[in-house]
C-alpha cells in the first residue's frame, strides 16, 4: 500500500459581531477597570453578564458592579501554553467567582506551579497595561491574601466612548490525512495524471475517489485513469476577490466532468472571457511548472458536448 499523505492545515478567520447594551457595558467596563454583572429577578448576579435569564428567559438589564477579587472554584494546569494564549509561561485555567457575583468567570491564573493552586484560594485581577474593551483587558488573575473588597453595587453601565463591536480571531490548527484513496489521487496529480476509483457494484468511476462508493456503500480499490479532457456541466461567475488569492475578478469556477468519470469535480476556467463560458464547453487542464495540481482548465477548441452526454452529472 502506498504511503498515506498528511499535512498540517490551518483554518483561520476573523469573527465580527456587534454588542448589545449589556455586553457593551461589560467590555467597556473592563477597559475602565470595572467589572459589571447583571442581576436576575431572583437577585443573583451573573458575571459575565447575559442579556436573558438562563432559567426564566427574562430580559436582564439591571447592571451591578462586583469586586476585582474572588475565589477559585475549580482549575486545571496548563504546562505548555499555545500560540496567542494569555500567558507565555505555564499557568492554570481557573473559574473565579468574583466577590459579589453568583457565577464564575473563566480566565487564567499566573502561578509558579500546580502546587501553588487550589480550589478555594483567593485571587485578584491583574489588569493589562493597555486596555481596549475586551476580555483580554484582564491580563490574568494572581494570588491574593487580602480581604474581600466588597459586595456588588448598582451601576448605570454608562461610559464615555462605549465599545459597540468586537472582532475575535478564530483559528483551528490540525493535521489532515486524506486517506488511502485520495493519497493515491494526489500523488497521481503530481505526475499530471488524474486517477479515480471504480465501484465494483455499479461500475461508476468516482473522481476524486473516496475509498467507497457513495451510492452503493461498498469499498472501491480499482484505479481508473480519466481525462485529462472534460466537459463543463455547471459554473458560476466569481465577482468578489478572495484574500491572498492572486486571481483577478471576475472569473469562472465550474463543475467539470472529466472523460471517463461519473462525478464532476471543481476547477477554474481560464483562457476564455468569463462571459463566454457555457455548459457543454470542452476543456483541458493547464499545469504550471512544478505544480501538483492543474492551475486551471482552458477550452480545447472541440465542439461543445451534447447535453445528453452530461445531463446526469449536473
Amino acid at each position: 500500500m502506498p504511503d498515506v499523505l498528511s499535512a498540517p492545515l490551518v483554518v483561520e478567520f476573523p469573527f465580527t459581531r456587534s454588542l448589545g447594551p449589556v455586553q457593551s457595558a461589560f467590555l467597556t467596563g473592563l477597559r475602565e477597570r470595572t467589572v459589571l454583572g447583571v442581576r436576575t429577578g431572583d437577585g443573583k448576579v451573573l458575571v459575565p453578564p447575559v442579556e436573558y435569564d438562563p432559567v426564566t428567559a427574562e430580559e436582564l438589564r439591571e447592571l451591578t458592579e462586583v469586586a476585582t477579587t474572588g475565589t477559585v472554584t475549580t482549575w486545571a494546569w496548563n504546562p505548555a501554553p499555545r500560540r496567542d494564549q494569555p500567558l507565555a509561561t505555564p499557568f492554570a485555567w481557573v473559574l473565579v467567582e468574583l466577590d459579589g457575583a453568583d457565577t464564575a468567570l473563566l480566565h487564567v491564573l499566573d502561578a509558579p506551579g500546580p502546587e501553588a493552586v487550589h480550589t478555594g484560594m483567593q485571587v485578584r485581577i491583574r489588569w493589562a497595561p493597555q486596555r481596549t474593551g475586551a476580555i483580554t483587558d484582564i491580563a490574568c488573575f494572581e494570588p491574593y491574601e487580602g480581604e474581600a473588597t466588597g459586595e456588588s453595587t448598582p451601576h448605570s453601565g454608562e461610559f464615555a466612548d462605549p465599545v459597540t463591536g468586537i472582532v475575535t480571531p478564530a483559528r483551528l490548527d490540525y493535521t489532515y490525512s486524506p486517506g488511502r484513496a485520495q493519497s493515491a489521487y494526489l500523488n497521481a496529480l503530481s505526475e499530471q495524471r488524474t486517477v479515480g476509483e471504480r465501484c465494483p457494484s455499479c461500475r461508476k468511476v468516482y473522481v476524486p475517489p473516496r475509498g467507497a462508493c457513495p451510492t452503493c456503500g461498498v469499498a472501491t480499490a480499482e484505479q481508473v485513469e480519466v481525462g485529462p479532457r472534460g466537459t463543463v456541466t455547471t459554473y458560476c461567475i466569481v465577482n468578489i476577490k478572495a484574500k491572498n488569492l492572486d486571481i483577478e475578478v471576475p472569473y469562472v469556477y465550474a463543475h467539470i466532468a472529466l472523460d471517463g468519470a461519473d462525478l464532476a469535480l471543481h476547477g477554474r476556467i481560464g483562457g476564455i472571457p468569463y462571459d463566454q463560458v457555457r455548459m457543454g464547453l470542452r476543456v483541458e487542464p493547464v499545469w504550471t511548472e512544478g505544480g501538483r495540481h492543474p492551475d486551471h482548465y482552458r477550452p480545447t477548441g472541440e465542439p461543445d458536448a451534447d447535453y445528453d452526454a452530461y445531463k446526469e452529472l449536473l
